[in-house]
């Protein structure tokens, strides 16, 4: 239940820092996804992270890419259900990575199959064309994926760290 809590909170915080100004593509989403699918339960590991983003969209508006970025987002949360059996530093920097490749191919994919605001036309260089211009987009990405996934997984496990050392105290003092 802890981690549940401690989840839902970061989640939540980290869907509200959305709704602030940014750079563009530098956003927590990845890192939310990363973290419901480490720390998460697999019932909650889905459903979290997807009501944070999809809360915060409501406030941000939707596109029609939606479908893509939920969906790369969902990929991202196996990415994570992965990381929790191989939680090291390195791997959560490869997860994040790996996340951050994810969504810029499933997204960019999705505006140029759905149009997205843009005119790409239909063809293999069209797709080439939407990809390379969206390659400033994944700079973005790739900071702000890596940023706050430190800084999530760091946040989580230091409120780990003080709610255990939290309960050890009171079980000490129950005992004496």
């Amino acid at each position: 239940m802890r981690r549940v809590l401690i989840s839902v909170g970061i989640i939540a915080i980290a869907a509200v820092s959305r709704l602030f100004p940014h750079v563009p593509n530098v956003t927590p989403i990845a890192a939310m996804a990363l973290a419901g699918g480490v720390y998460l339960e697999k019932k909650f590991a889905f459903v979290l992270p997807v009501a944070a983003l999809f809360l915060s969209d409501i406030v941000l508006g939707f596109h029609p890419t939606m479908p893509f970025v939920y969906g790369s987002f969902l990929m991202t949360v196996l990415i994570g259900m992965w990381l929790r059996t191989h939680k090291k530093i390195l791997t959560l920097v490869v997860g994040s990575v790996m996340s951050s490749i994810v969504f810029f191919i499933v997204t960019n994919f999705g505006v140029w199959f759905t149009g997205g605001g843009w005119n790409y036309p239909k063809t293999l260089e069209g797709l080439l064309e939407c990809y390379s211009l969206a390659l400033p987009f994944f700079r973005n990405s790739l900071v702000g994926d890596l940023t706050y996934t430190a800084i999530i997984f760091g946040l989580f496990e230091v409120a780990e760290l003080i709610l255990q050392r939290f309960e050890q105290s009171r079980e000490r003092t129950v005992i004496h």
